[in-house]
């Protein structure tokens, strides 16, 4: 049994339609957990070859112990690797696909798990090849899978580069793999970003991540001063992390920016704040420098809100995607000089500023323009 499935976002959507487009060879899917990215594919694939479009699913991921930080082969776990591989298919396609189905399937061939760490030397026609987690992969395996793609098979990437940025790991393969596939060929890269989550722990886990990865910012002698001076004014404050832009400013030019940022819990802001701003301006004075508050939450548009030079640019902001492990920032055309600055200066201050904060870049989009409906909308 196979029961239909719905994409429930315009990027499962996409997702689903790329996966069903002949002509379409390489697919990439890159963005938060939760977003559906597995969900999709793994699904589409049983479908597929149910109904004949493919002779076979390959499926190769692989094993991460998170605690232990080291992935694991086939040669190390034996059958427990594929074991494993295959709970976590019938994890994620439960109550669509029955168990019985996947035994079937794969007794008879036509799904297959793999250990990426052995590609070499295997071929894979008319197959739908999908190459999960690559976040956790080294980047030399991403060029081997490509090769190992034959006749009438398309091959799917999919991973989580944004997670993996948080965590500071500099080696990110699910970076390099949307790099490469970028302007492929007969491919497509599609980016998920936080407003595609539909798992509800999947958000709560993402603010999280965000919220551990401020925390375990060492601070500068500078930030800690202003965190104890913030703190002797607002005891009660729930300070997640405290981010000096002062050298930023100075350096390109962002002279109405602010000097420090202060990111508090969501929901705390007015401990930090006071009933009429009374204890960030205590706070402001005794430390010589403007403070500016926020409080964390999965807009990261907030983030570049607040500390954009130019203040009345918010208004033109017209949303904020992640694409890979960065920022896209789309802005009204009209409006866009503003933003990027004098010689791009603007946006390279928000770049290095979200690199120190969160290891995330920015970069400015121009907006697209409304259609005629959304027009005829915001008349009436």
């Amino acid at each position: 049994m196979v029961k239909e499935f719905q994409p429930v976002t315009q990027k499962q959507k996409l997702l689903y339609n790329a996966l069903d487009n002949k002509e379409i060879e390489l697919v990439g899917v890159f963005g938060p957990s939760g977003t559906g990215k597995s969900f999709v594919v793994l699904l589409y694939g049983i479908k597929a070859v149910k109904e004949g479009k493919f002779n076979r699913l390959v499926v190769a991921r692989p094993l991460v112990s998170l605690l232990q930080s080291r992935v694991y082969n086939s040669v190390e776990l034996g059958s427990l690797f594929f074991e494993l591989a295959s709970s976590y298919l019938t994890d994620i396609v439960s109550g669509y696909v029955d168990e019985g189905t996947i035994r079937e399937l794969s007794a008879s061939g036509k799904l297959v798990f793999i250990d990426p760490s052995f590609l070499t030397g295997r071929t894979f026609d008319d197959s739908l090849v999908f190459l999960d987690d690559v976040q956790f992969l080294d980047p030399s395996i991403l060029p081997e899978a490509i090769i190992r793609v034959g006749s009438n098979s398309k091959l799917v990437i999919a991973g989580d580069p944004v997670m993996q940025a948080l965590a500071g790991n500099e080696n990110n393969t699910a970076i390099i793999a949307r790099e490469l596939l970028l302007g492929e060929e007969k491919a497509l890269v599609i980016d998920m970003g936080v407003e595609d989550i539909v798992r509800p722990g999947s958000k709560r886990g993402f603010k999280l991540a965000l919220e551990a990865k401020l925390r375990r910012r060492p601070l500068t002698e500078d930030e800690q001063r202003v965190k104890s001076i913030l703190l002797s004014h607002a005891p009660d404050a729930e300070v997640v992390s405290v981010v000096w832009l002062k050298d930023l400013k100075e350096k390109f030019g962002a002279k109405t920016a602010p000097d420090v940022l202060v990111i508090a819990k969501e929901d705390t802001l007015s401990r930090l704040i006071g009933k009429k701003g009374e204890r960030i301006n205590k706070a402001q004075e005794e430390a010589g420098v403007q403070i500016r508050g926020i409080e964390l939450t999965n807009d990261l548009s907030e983030i570049v809100k607040a500390i954009h030079p130019v203040g009345w640019i918010r208004k033109h902001i017209v949303k904020v995607e992640l694409a890979g492990a960065e920022l896209e920032v789309h802005v009204n055309s009209e409006e866009y000089g503003a933003f990027v600055g004098k010689g791009g200066s603007y946006v390279r201050f928000l770049d290095e500023a979200l690199k120190r904060m969160l290891g995330i870049g920015v970069r400015g989009r121009h907006a697209e323009p409304p259609r005629v409906e959304e027009k005829k909308k915001k008349r009436k």
